[in-house]
């Protein structure tokens, strides 16, 4: 059998039966992992060096060294999904991948694995890039009762929007859940979903209006101007002519972004809007009482007993 080249190397995740078959020999790969052209990230699995490690390859590499009945969940299946949800802080330090075993099974102890059991139906669970995990539904609803509050919400939001679920969908699923630790925090986030945000701290901006009791603004509304769809606030009480805008790191750093913001936010104000603003360190402690309160002082001035 010839050996193979390594322009002939797959570009993904493979183990080292499947390298014997593409016609790979033994000798090859450790050749290949001593000169750096293959990673071997667990036993008799293989990465091309050319192949991004990113989670979901990191997945997509365990997954071959799983038994066939366990399933990617929680914010690992997300990130397979799509959704990120692991703090950068985190996502630094490789997190280790949340695997669930079927209850009878033995939950995976491998090296970087969270290895659980979860009762899982036949329709909790889907296939993506080659690994078995929990569906779009199925995620959102474990991560509605797995993590913090906001970060909760922010899951729920993203998978709704990426994945077209409703407060329906979810709402149907609610009586498995009955006495699962974390239900009550889930039941009560299912009636605030709301996929139009577009980023988790909007969610967060989103949750905190609510906490403060005050009414939930309409997300992503346009601004018309001559008919034209000119302007799109991240919040916006149209009634009122007050709006919350969330600016984030990402997308409001370039000098260009922040020229933009300021005239969008100047022709808002001249036209009659009070715009309020939040950061990234704005969701806690005085901060966040600071901005609340501006919102609740701007819809109170905007009351008016007139009919006209």
């Amino acid at each position: 059998m010839r050996g193979m080249e390594t322009t002939e190397l797959p570009d993904h995740p493979f183990s080292h039966s499947e390298a014997v078959a593409f016609g790979c020999t033994p000798h090859q790969l450790e050749s290949w992992v001593r000169s750096g052209l293959l990673r071997r990230p667990f036993r008799g699995i293989y990465v091309p060096s050319s192949v991004a490690w990113t989670e979901v390859t990191r997945a997509q590499a365990l997954a071959r060294a799983t038994p066939a009945d366990h399933v990617l969940i929680d914010r690992s299946a997300a990130a397979m999904l799509g959704v990120d949800t692991f703090p950068i802080g985190e996502l630094a330090r490789s997190p280790r991948l949340e695997y669930a075993a079927p209850p009878e099974g033995h939950p995976s102890d491998r090296p970087g694995v969270d290895g659980r059991t979860r009762d899982l139906l036949p329709r909790d669970i889907t296939e993506c890039g080659g690994v078995r995990v929990t569906t779009p539904l199925r995620t959102a609803l474990d991560l509605g009762c797995n993590l913090r509050r906001r970060e909760a919400f922010a899951a729920m939001n993203a998978l709704a929007s990426t994945y077209g679920l409703s407060r329906d969908d979810l709402i149907r699923e609610l009586p498995r859940f009955k006495g699962r630790r974390g239900v009550r925090q889930l039941r009560e986030l299912i009636p605030l979903l709301q996929p139009l945000v577009e980023s988790p701290r909007e969610s967060w901006t989103l949750l905190a209006l609510i906490d403060a009791g005050l009414p939930a603004p309409e997300p992503q509304v346009w601004i018309h101007i001559d008919g034209e769809p000119v302007y799109r606030l991240d919040f916006a009480y149209q009634q009122a002519r007050v709006c919350v805008e969330y600016d984030g790191e990402e997308a409001h750093s370039s000098p260009e972004q922040r020229a933009h913001d300021e005239r969008r936010r100047a022709w808002l104000r001249r036209n009659g809007w009070i715009v309020i603003v939040v950061r990234a360190g704005d969701f806690t402690g005085a901060a966040l009482d600071t901005w609340i309160a501006e919102v609740r002082a701007a819809l109170a001035t905007a009351y008016s007993t007139r009919r006209w």
